[in-house]
């Protein structure tokens, strides 16, 4: 009897166990992410809905089909993972939908003055991460900026108001983005222009514009083939070069013609790509940028040494960055990690690794940079730093290595701030103070100063270049 009753159990157990196995964790319900203020819907495994949420506000950021985001969804226990790029959003399980995403915002709502300027306030309150580090007195800021908006509550004061106080906020990543009625509306507010000084007299360049003189002087045999991002060539002495203008603008978007001639190129990328789930459009500007790659490291795999020329490149994709610097590579190391604002603390630490490419670039490298080299340029220079025979040479980095976190207003405006800090391998955070060089360059700060003084001395800046080289090839 005893037997028979264990053999039960037994059965028992083990049918239970065939249906937990056979019953597997859903993704779907709700998610709130750990930082970056989400809530993430999903429904039917069919759908999703991805709010920007904050404790005064939910507004709808993107709805679409689930396969949109499937590939980049991963459950791990009670928490759901989202690949974007480089980085990886952690949610957390919610029993509801926060009550103020099922009320909807009237069309009055949307574009009250006042309430834009709350949320924008909000969302800082709740994500800026650089409180402490730039001295700000966030009560006392929010007050004295909002009287601005009870005074004059109209839509050019609150851009006004906005982008000062992102201004004295010191966020090095932050933007604003408006519509063309705000704008026109802020020209005509304008006063007349004063007679420019002689200083503002002063012959201008562009990034783009100042980066192909210098890749003209620093090329002896240019093989730049399709591209208008990347130069790069060799230079005496079997030493390759390349130029790295931008970490994005490489995908391939079919963008209408029609667009591009309407608005040019630029603008109608980013029209294009902002329609686009963020991940997808990232995906694609790793393929494109990997294409360019594939061409760049069979021209120049018999250097002996190799130059990357990231001194005005302002950005982009840190995806873009990774995919580039993977080339150079020769282990998967772990580069940089970083952490988000969450709550009154930091969500847990997430390390970022650097892959590599079965034909890495082994001999030395140095990477030129100034403090124009910015946002993912900088974590291009930061993740050089875990690689042995890399060196850094020029300027410290502009020091905005946050990831800027992106936000639309209730009126439609889109805006960013910085929630993240990110670190190398030993938990040093440089920004403001910028990714520093192993050998030094006495290049001027402000931008237009800097490339007048390499035009200028285009010749005198690459044997700078050169020597730097020398030196650190002897330490």
């Amino acid at each position: 009897m005893k037997s028979k009753i264990i053999a039960i159990i037994i059965t028992i157990l083990f049918i239970s166990c065939q249906k937990q196995i056979q019953e597997p964790i859903s993704i779907n319900g709700v998610w709130e992410s750990i930082g970056s203020g989400w809530v993430l819907q999903i429904q039917d495994s069919t759908q999703y809905t991805l709010y920007d949420v904050t404790d005064i506000s939910c507004l709808p950021n993107r709805q679409a089909s689930l396969e949109e985001i499937r590939s980049s969804l991963s459950l791990q226990k009670d928490t759901l993972s989202l690949q974007k790029g480089v980085m990886t959003y952690r949610f957390t399980r919610a029993t509801e939908i926060p009550t103020h995403c099922t009320i909807p915002i009237s069309t009055t709502q949307k574009q009250d003055v006042l309430y834009n300027f709350e949320v924008f306030a909000q969302t800082v309150k709740e994500h800026y991460v650089f409180m402490e580090l730039n001295q700000i007195d966030w009560p006392e800021l929010y007050q004295q900026q909002k009287e601005k908006i009870l005074n004059n509550p109209t839509d050019p004061q609150l851009y006004k108001t906005i982008e000062e106080t992102l201004e004295l906020l010191g966020d090095n990543h932050a933007y604003l983005e408006a519509t063309d009625a705000v704008y026109e509306a802020l020209e005509a507010l304008e006063e007349e222009q004063e007679e420019p000084s002689a200083e503002e007299a002063l012959v201008e360049y562009g990034d783009f514009q100042i980066a192909n003189m210098v890749a003209d002087t620093y090329l002896t045999e240019d093989m730049t083939k399709d591209s208008w991002l990347i130069k790069w060539g060799t230079m005496e002495n079997n030493v390759g070069y390349m130029q790295v203008k931008a970490m994005w603008l490489y995908a391939a978007l079919d963008i209408p013609q029609a667009l591009i001639d309407e608005v040019g190129y630029v603008d109608a990328y980013v029209t294009t790509f902002h329609t686009m789930n963020e991940g997808t459009y990232i995906q694609k500007e790793v393929a494109g940028i990997a294409k360019t790659m594939d061409q760049i490291m069979n021209d120049l795999k018999d250097t002996q040494a190799m130059i990357i020329d990231v001194r005005f490149n302002g950005g982009g994709q840190d995806a873009v960055s990774f995919e580039i610097l993977k080339r150079f590579n020769d282990q998967r190391r772990q580069t940089v990690k970083t952490k988000l604002k969450h709550n009154n603390g930091f969500s847990p630490e997430l390390p970022l690794f650097m892959d590599t490419s079965p034909t890495a670039y082994k001999k030395p490298v140095y990477v030129l940079t100034s403090q124009q080299t910015g946002s993912a340029a900088e974590a291009f220079a930061i993740s050089s730093m875990s690689i042995p025979y890399h060196k850094r040479i020029g300027a410290h980095t502009q020091g905005a290595l946050s990831t800027a976190l992106e936000k639309t207003l209730p009126n439609g405006w889109s805006f960013s701030i910085s929630n993240e800090i990110y670190m190398d391998v030993h938990g040093n955070s440089y920004e403001n103070r910028g990714v520093p060089v192993d050998y030094k360059l006495d290049y001027p700060k402000d931008r237009q100063d800097f490339f007048r003084y390499i035009a200028h001395n285009l010749t005198v800046d690459k044997q700078q270049v050169l020597e730097a080289m020398k030196a650190l090839e002897v330490n």
